[in-house]
């Protein structure tokens, strides 16, 4: 057999990389420096929508409503508190009254209306102490939001008998978005520490734990340039920065573990510096490339949905895939053979370790020690397999029973409840949904366009105002061809009842064409545009991922295992969103306001997300006991050295990267604060439980059919496959020691 360490084997991939380490270095600080100018700002150019179908009924009559009727679709309201006094009170009808022709004046600001003015009972408090001043704000999101921030202040607070909130959809969009972009700052400045604690205790050197932040570093800073590029062509959603900084860090760290562990194992084995970067290249190199593809993948099948907020994220996440794979694959490499057995230095556990004691002089690795090799794995393992029915069974009905509260799911819109309750914007929805007969924001209107006489505008409203379900209907309100309705539900403005009343006035005849929007109107339409698509986006992750495990493995029947054993891993989240964001347990702890549903597009995001996470670890595993199956065809044996070489290493880049998650799941937006803590678990138990208990029990099982293919397929694979490479081979001594002594051996020095 050729020896891996052997320089004549370096291939071009590799000698591209080592030739000027030094000069790839410079190179990436330089453009590392570009993406900081480049990227600097792309929050202010997000949105904080993104949540309705564009070619959607509801979208299209929203904007045609926006274009006709301005004052049909107020997204800013000022909410009136006369005190103990009435809002018809005299005094405080005309402060009112000066308040709202003051806000007619402002630039940008158009259909200014009021309870004063129209005497609308939608606008006024069923107690009469409260009252609306409804208008809307023209332009893009960024231009309402320098709007809100110019003339918010000087109609907040005390104006003689009145105190006046803001309040509205824009400005519970613009709270939201400054408000994530604090919080994400917080949890940039908690997860970078307590990262950098957590690697140095992994691999016991700070110059090694310092690796993965520098790769992590790149990844985030270069896909904020990336994002700041296509918020020129298209709209992006402000929360896709979470996921930057989350899966930045995180997949960095996985990355670099893997690498910098093996590049060790080369060193250990007596490898020089520059055999041990070019073994590590084809080896865990290959291993980290696939891997980037397959997450790549999950992510990118966002992109069939027509929602921004869903296609932003595919932005993002395939964007800093890429980059921290290409960081880990170029940077990592360029550095470890600047440093070569440096990479072990600055040991700040040796204080620790010297009270306990050294042999021989001999310092081992905690890293590779208890992040790869333990023979505690091995011997976990070994007792998996020998009770391999048990644990699958157990395992899988664990699993089934934390996912059954999800069967329970109910679908909704994001609203004011994303923010923490004391968020003004949010104080003023609730105000409106607790006092108000019928939430001015939560009505349908129905656009009519086409002539009709009078008789048939009154003959319509008066069969709309029989369908069961309504509460009120006012209109029509007329200008040329256009002309709408109001409708006030009667019930939850996104209920069942609510979505039923869509469906029955899109199904009501009329002599002029109608379209309706409204929340409940744009929540039919959301959910009808992903289930529509969702087919299509859990088809390509499914043929993509049983096409790329297949190149890896060889087998036909491990692709399927991964892709069934995967979607266990994510019953415990997916019964822990509905468990704890629907239903409201341990809302008082974490800090949210229950809505009773859950927006309709998370949990295809968490799905994805997770889901290409959970192929993240899958792959690692799986690639080494394919090496070793490679190398000595035994399959238990496999089984046992993959999961004792990098059962460790999962874990602690689990633990790493749920640290991670948990930080952005400190948000005080309940959207992400679901999507962190959802996807932190999701990360636990695929690593703790999928991949040490399920998959050994499993492959035992399965026995030596695990690697069964077709002989056409074995033939596909032989010519176009991806290996792992030759490993390192181990003596026969080594085979024979002990696996504590032979484990101190392979971890390195």
């Amino acid at each position: 057999m050729p020896e891996v360490n052997s320089p004549e084997r370096l291939g071009g991939w590799t000698r591209f990389v080592t030739a000027r380490p030094r000069l790839a270095l410079l190179a990436a600080l330089v453009i590392t420096a570009l993406a900081v100018f480049a990227g600097s700002g792309v929050a202010d150019r997000m949105g904080s929508g993104g949540w309705e179908a564009p070619d959607a009924e509801s979208t299209y009559t929203t904007k045609a409503l926006e274009r006709e009727f301005p004052a049909s679709q107020p997204n800013l309201l000022l909410l009136v508190d006369s005190g103990s006094a009435s809002v018809d009170d005299p005094a405080v009808a005309a402060e009112a009254a000066r308040l709202a022709e003051r806000l007619a004046g402002e630039k940008d600001i158009t259909g200014v209306g009021s309870y004063w003015q129209s005497k609308a009972p939608a606008l006024r408090a069923e107690d009469g102490r409260e009252a609306l001043i409804a208008a809307r704000i023209e332009g893009d999101d960024k231009a309402m939001g320098e709007v809100l921030d110019r003339i918010a202040p000087a109609y907040r607070g005390a104006h003689g008998p009145v105190e006046v909130s803001v309040g509205g959809p824009v400005a519970v969009r613009h709270e939201m978005q400054t408000i994530i972009q604090e919080d994400l700052l917080r949890a940039e400045m908690i997860a970078l520490p307590v990262t950098l604690v957590l690697l140095v205790m992994v691999f016991g050197s700070a110059i090694a734990a310092l690796l993965p932040l520098g790769v992590g570093i790149v990844a985030i800073l270069g896909t904020n340039a990336v994002l700041r590029g296509i918020t020129e062509f298209t709209d992006v959603s402000v929360f896709a920065q979470n996921l930057t900084t989350a899966l930045g860090l995180g997949l960095a760290i996985d990355y670099a573990l893997f690498i910098v562990r093996r590049f060790r194992e080369e060193l250990a084995a007596g490898a020089d510096t520059r055999a041990a970067v070019g073994a590590t290249l084809r080896t865990a190199g290959r291993t980290v490339l696939f891997s980037a593809l397959t997450v790549a993948v999950s992510l990118a099948a966002m992109l069939v949905f027509p929602q921004y907020f869903l296609r932003s994220f595919a932005y993002a996440g395939i964007a800093v895939v890429l980059l921290a794979a290409a960081a880990a694959l170029i940077l990592l490499p360029a550095a470890l053979m600047l440093l070569g057995p440096r990479v072990n230095s600055l040991d700040l556990r040796r204080l620790l370790r010297r009270g306990a004691g050294r042999t021989g002089g001999r310092v081992e690795l905690p890293a590779t020690a208890a992040a790869g090799s333990g023979s505690g794995w091995g011997r976990f393992a070994a007792l998996v397999m020998r009770r391999a029915p048990v644990f699958a069974a157990v395992t899988t009905v664990g699993l089934v029973l934390l996912g059954l509260p999800f069967l329970g799911v109910k679908f909704g819109t994001a609203d004011d409840r994303q923010l923490p309750a004391t968020a003004e914007s949010h104080v003023v929805q609730q105000h409106i949904r607790d006092g108000f007969p019928g939430s001015p924001g939560g009505g349908l209107a129905i656009l009519a366009e086409g002539a009709a006489t009078p008789a048939q505008y009154a003959e319509y409203r008066s069969r709309i105002a029989g369908l069961p379900g309504v509460l009120r209907v006012d209109g029509p309100v007329t200008t040329g061809r256009f002309a709408y309705f109001s409708v006030l539900p009667d019930g939850e403005s996104v209920g069942e009842e609510s979505q039923q009343l869509v469906q029955d006035l899109r199904a009501e005849p009329a002599p002029f064409d109608t379209s309706v929007t409204g929340t409940a109107a744009v929540l039919v339409d959301s959910k009808h545009a992903i289930a529509d698509r969702l087919p299509w986006a859990v088809g390509i992750i499914v043929v993509v991922t049983l096409l790329l495990v297949f190149l890896l493995t060889g087998s036909v029947l491990i692709p399927l295992q991964a892709v069934v054993l995967n979607a266990l891993s994510l019953t415990a989240m997916f019964g822990a969103v509905v468990w704890v964001f629907q239903d409201g347990h341990l809302s008082g702890l974490l800090s949210f306001t229950s809505t009773g549903d859950i927006e309709t597009t998370l949990p295809v995001l968490m799905f994805c997300v997770a889901f290409g996470l959970s192929m993240d670890y899958g792959v690692f595993l799986l690639s080494r006991i394919k090496e070793e199956y490679d190398r000595t065809g035994d399959h238990e044996r496999s089984v046992t050295f993959g999961l004792r070489h990098t059962g460790g290493l999962i874990t602690a880049a689990a633990v790493i990267l749920a640290v991670v998650m948990v930080a952005i799941g400190t948000s005080r937006v309940a959207n992400t604060k679901m999507l962190g803590l959802g996807i932190a678990l999701a990360v636990l138990m695929d690593a703790m439980v999928v991949r040490s208990l399920l998959v050994p029990s499993v492959m035992k099982l399965m026995g030596k059919a695990t690697w069964w293919a077709p002989a056409r397929l074995r033939a596909f694979h032989r010519r176009f496959g991806l290996s792992e490479g030759t490993s390192v081979p181990l003596p026969a001594e080594e085979i024979s020691m002990d696996a504590p002594e032979r484990d101190r051996i392979t971890s390195g020095a």
